[in-house]
């Protein structure tokens, strides 16, 4: 199964400056408990914007994307191509960013967790708008408050073809 795990503001930011413009502990939480034991995909500046205690995430095979062929992050494997890294996934893998990889990814994924915060917020890095037709919300979890800001968490699944 491809995911992809992304927390975004209700205008769809997802970064600012190469960072969240957020801290929200539930989501950490919750992206660990989902990635855990599979395979994350992120670009280049994702894995490099990554704590250097959490770079590469632990317990999960960490694969980079990057058009440089010379790329050799530590403790990962790099891809030229999304396509090669998907291919290169044995079991779950879950796309994690940036906006590009997301932008790439999302025609190809099957499932969608999401941490949809209530709140609009200056950025440089979107989320891409999902077609309401193609996506069905399966969970929608209740609001949670941290660090006076709402969210929720979400999945979708892809609805099937017509």
């Amino acid at each position: 199964m491809i995911a992809i795990v992304v927390a975004h503001s209700a205008n769809r930011v997802i970064g600012r400056d190469g960072e969240l413009p957020w801290r929200l502990p539930a989501d950490m939480r919750r992206f660990r408990e989902l990635t855990r034991g599979g395979t994350v995909v992120m670009g280049r500046r994702t894995f490099e914007s990554l704590p250097d205690a959490f770079r590469p995430l632990p317990e999960r095979r960490n694969l980079v994307l990057s058009a440089d062929p010379g790329y050799r992050p530590a403790g990962a494997e790099a891809f030229s191509s999304l396509d090669a890294a998907l291919d290169a996934c044995e079991r779950d893998c879950f796309v994690i960013g940036g906006a590009v990889t997301y932008r790439d990814a999302l025609p190809r994924c099957e499932r969608l967790y999401a941490t949809e915060i209530d709140v609009e917020l200056d950025g440089d890095a979107y989320f891409p708008e999902i077609d309401a037709t193609q996506w069905t919300c399966v969970e929608d979890g209740e609001r949670l408050v941290e660090n006076d800001l709402g969210f929720a968490f979400k999945t979708y699944e892809r609805s099937p073809a017509l």
